[in-house]
């Protein structure tokens, strides 16, 4: 990508990589989690904070995969820590596995990286219609409920580490611009799981049923939301914890192929060579992940939004408190 190549207030812009916004950052004292790592920006994340001394757990649906992106990781870098754990973040069951597993394990956790982008990874865009095995709609299930959970359930983790060793703990949610587009209330509490929904005339939205990309939309603002409301009750308890949420920039991958016009061979092609104009690469992608957990210029900020390695703001919407409020307790049961 190297169009709008402009540096923000941080230094970096959306053309800097995640080893340049990581530059000179020795971080080997830390142990991260990071979510989607068997591909894509997920693999580059883990990659990079690997290089960067960052004792590295990837949470994987492939373990298969997972090893291979590990197998890359040490031939690159011999001394590198990292290791593989199964993780299916639209599972319930899957999640607590998880959680049980690493906290019995006696590790300490600074970072919780939620690196999920497409459903090959952690997170899924645009799918058709789908119920997850705990029969909540796919996306909201995997991009938001999973890691609501997850976060609860590694959250004292976090908060001991952060006393004990005296350094701030991290949590690293990727959203994305998408939440921008969502249905006309933000998120859908009372049709979550309805596909037909209640179709209504409006200026705006014709439609209030299932949209397929509006699900997506409404799961990236849940993102956000959960990180600001988590910030809002970790300062209250005056942990050594932040959260925040972060828009990585379109990337050159198969995002999006649940969308009938691309799978098209002429409008695929077109896509991918405008996407090298246009888009980032994975190196670019994974870089305001890699600057939100690491950078230096993050120390004590939380519950915002960045965009290209600087803050940014999302929707009224992304700030609406709440919202957020109520999208925590709708979540809190659904995962009781």
């Amino acid at each position: 990508m190297w169009l709008f190549k402009k540096n923000g207030p941080s230094g970096f812009s959306s053309s800097s990589t995640a080893e340049q916004v990581t530059s000179g950052i020795d971080a080997s004292s830390l142990t991260a989690i990071v979510t989607g790592a068997s591909s894509g920006i997920g693999a580059e994340t883990a990659r990079v904070l690997a290089v960067r001394g960052v004792n590295v757990v990837m949470g994987v649906r492939n373990m298969d995969s997972g090893k291979k992106v590990r197998e890359e990781i040490v031939k690159q870098a011999p001394s590198a820590k990292v290791d593989a754990m199964e993780l299916d973040l639209s599972s319930l069951a899957s999640v607590r596995k998880f959680a049980s597993a690493f906290n019995s394990s006696g590790r300490r956790l600074n970072l919780l990286m939620y690196v999920q982008h497409h459903y090959n990874n952690a997170g899924v865009m645009a799918t058709p219609f789908t119920l997850s095995k705990d029969k909540i709609e796919l996306q909201f299930a995997t991009n938001h409920l999973g890691h609501f959970l997850l976060t609860n359930l590694l959250l004292e983790n976090m908060k001991k580490t952060a006393v004990e060793s005296k350094k701030e703990g991290r949590i690293v949610v990727v959203a994305s611009e998408a939440h921008r587009a969502t249905y006309p209330n933000g998120i859908r509490f009372d049709k979550i799981n309805d596909k037909s929904g209640v179709k209504k005339k409006s200026l705006v939205l014709p439609v209030y049923r299932y949209s397929s990309y509006l699900a997506y939309g409404q799961s990236k603002l849940a993102n956000i939301l959960h990180a600001k409301e988590l910030s809002r009750r970790l300062k209250e308890e005056g942990a050594n914890v932040t959260a925040n949420s972060l828009h990585p920039g379109v990337i050159a991958t198969n995002l999006f192929r649940h969308m009938t016009l691309i799978s098209v061979p002429v409008v695929s092609g077109v896509i991918e060579a405008v996407g090298k104009l246009a888009f980032k690469n994975v190196e670019q992608g994974a870089a305001t992940t890699c600057y939100v957990a690491l950078h230096p210029q993050v120390k004590g900020i939380s519950g915002e939004y960045f965009s290209d390695s600087n803050l940014s703001k999302p929707t009224s919407f992304g700030q609406d408190a709440a919202l957020g409020k109520k999208l925590w307790d709708f979540s809190m049961e659904l995962v009781k």
